[in-house]
């Protein structure tokens, strides 16, 4: 990742755009380097300027943003990618758990929250709005995080230092931040997310934080 993080951000509304584009240019350490309307032009451009993160809509015409997301995880792999959504969307989102998407912000939330989503993302971590991820939870009664299994007894397979770090990447923390809040290196770190994400059965941080989310492990802020 570059100092700067670089942004590449496709949404289909001009007016939330610019909102969304003023909001980012707040943060001198953040850089919109390129804006898309639909999903094609975001996988053509994500591939031309390889941003440090994507944001993208969900609905928008031509390629949406779940099929661009999943475009964009097998293209442009060093982008990390963050679904902007709405609570009509819940589903969608549910959906997108499996496309390689990093992060689910509202676009009608705090905008210190999309801020700091996006850092988190490009330093490896996980952004899961608190609404989002409890909206989400009530969707997932159809077997994507193991229908019948209840969350705690799930996170019951793993150590204490395991429910520990999980409950960090439910909080959005990167490994590196996690390194400094557990005082462990940051290679043991990833050792550790890796065996949680391999223990569980699931293939992103994503579907992790929520999980810890459900198993109530997310620490308090």
């Amino acid at each position: 990742m570059s100092e700067t993080i670089t942004v590449l951000l496709a949404d289909d509304e001009p007016m939330l755009r610019a909102g969304v584009r003023a909001i980012l240019g707040s943060d001198p350490g953040i850089e919109v380097v390129a804006e898309a309307a639909d999903g094609r032009a975001a996988v053509t451009l994500a591939r031309r300027h390889r941003p440090d993160v994507c944001l993208l809509d969900i609905r928008m015409p031509g390629l949406d943003g779940l099929a661009a997301a999943a475009e964009l995880a097998r293209e442009v792999p060093g982008t990390a990618v963050v679904m902007l959504t709405t609570f009509s969307e819940d589903a969608y989102v549910a959906d997108a758990l499996g496309s390689g998407a990093a992060g689910f912000l509202l676009k009608s939330g705090d905008p210190r929250e999309l801020l700091a989503g996006v850092r988190a993302v490009a330093e490896g971590g996980a952004a899961l709005s608190p609404a989002v991820a409890r909206r989400v939870i009530a969707h997932l009664g159809d077997g994507r995080l193991g229908q019948g299994i209840a969350a705690r007894a799930r996170v019951a397979e793993l150590t204490g230092r395991e429910r520990e770090v999980l409950g960090l990447v439910g909080a959005g923390l990167s490994n590196a931040e996690i390194a400094r809040r557990l005082l462990l290196v940051e290679g043991t770190v990833k050792t550790y997310v890796s065996t949680i994400l391999a223990r569980l059965g699931f293939k992103n941080r994503v579907q992790a934080a929520i999980l810890a989310y459900e198993a109530g492990l997310v620490p308090a802020s």
